[in-house]
């Protein structure tokens, strides 16, 4: 059991704590779907503040080898699926959460070695778990990943949390050339294909064509526009929120007229979880996911001008809709 491999399931159950909390336990019932399959590789993306890191603690928790989750899966709504445990605790788990890992480094000014950073650490991992393993000094995270495959047949779940950090932070060329390194030695290599069993990663943006696209070109992509069988598992669903509104007196009526402002199908509409919870707790109505990031930040995502999201910023302040 370690941080960055095989690790414990602290995060998910201090998640699943929380006083407000909804059961999204189903997203794995799809991913167990997609184990070694073609389509493997997933990248998500939805807006911020949406449930992705707790969705992310959760599949962590499911596959990790590093604990023991049967007892709390079986009470959930995976476990009344057929054979929800098909997977339970069967991986080794890669778990790298980038946007802290980064913002961490930049708080010490050692933002600029941070891939090298992670390497060592999750490298140093591998050797104490897998003390067996003849590792040499100089390995990547992908090699330690093929040796162990090759030498004791496991496989390996890697999971990216906010993989577009240095993307969103347009950081330094010498960092970003570092990241496409590291992103292509885990992810486009076709003999280490067969080591990992689901690559399952997540953002605020789509992928950036222009930018690590070519490196990202094995994933399927899910967003809000086309979410797919994704589109109910992150973000509160219409029914789980009117549940919620049920359970604590609250008025749906008024959270569909405040915070549904997102619908991906014309069976799927839904809601953002931060939002919610605050009003919730708070006992009243206000814009608390717009609290969670900067205006700044906002301008950044438009001038990068993704699939021509500038003009039609430009095309709806002039008054004309956007399809």
């Amino acid at each position: 059991m370690g941080l960055y491999l095989n690790p414990n399931a602290d995060a998910f159950m201090q998640n699943r704590n929380k006083k407000i909390y909804v059961d999204k336990s189903q997203i794995i019932y799809e991913l167990n779907d997609l184990i070694d399959s073609d389509d493997n590789f997933v990248c998500l993306s939805r807006p911020r503040r949406f449930g992705k890191s707790m969705a992310g603690n959760m599949i962590s928790a499911y596959y990790s080898k590093g604990c023991d989750t049967r007892e709390v899966f079986s009470q959930m709504k995976l476990g009344q699926e057929p054979c929800f445990d098909k997977y339970l605790n069967r991986f080794n788990v890669i778990k790298l959460d980038l946007n802290e890992l980064y913002q961490n480094a930049k708080k010490k000014n050692e933002h600029a070695t941070l891939i090298a950073q992670i390497e060592e650490r999750v490298v140093e991992e591998f050797k104490e778990q897998f003390a067996n393993v003849d590792f040499e000094k100089d390995n990547s995270i992908d090699e330690c990943i093929l040796k162990v495959y090759k030498e004791l047949g496991e496989k390996f779940v890697v999971i990216i949390d906010e993989y577009d950090v240095l993307i969103r932070e347009q950081v330094p060329q010498s960092l970003f050339d570092s990241y496409l390194s590291f992103l292509n030695g885990l992810f486009k290599g076709t003999t280490i294909r067969p080591a990992i069993a689901l690559a399952y990663i997540t953002g605020i943006i789509p992928i950036v064509r222009d930018k690590v696209q070519s490196k990202l070109n094995e994933f399927t992509e899910y967003t809000m526009l086309d979410a797919a069988q994704f589109a109910p598992h992150v973000g509160f669903t219409a029914e789980e929120t009117k549940a919620l509104c049920e359970q604590y007196g609250c008025d749906f009526a008024e959270f569909q007229r405040w915070y549904d402002g997102y619908r991906l199908s014309d069976e799927v509409s839904l809601f953002n979880p931060k939002s919610v919870t605050s009003s919730i707790s708070r006992k009243r109505m206000g814009s608390y996911w717009s609290a969670t990031g900067s205006f700044e930040a906002l301008k950044d995502y438009i001038l990068m001008d993704f699939e021509g999201i500038r003009q039609d910023v430009v095309t709806m302040i002039s008054g004309d809709s956007v399809e």
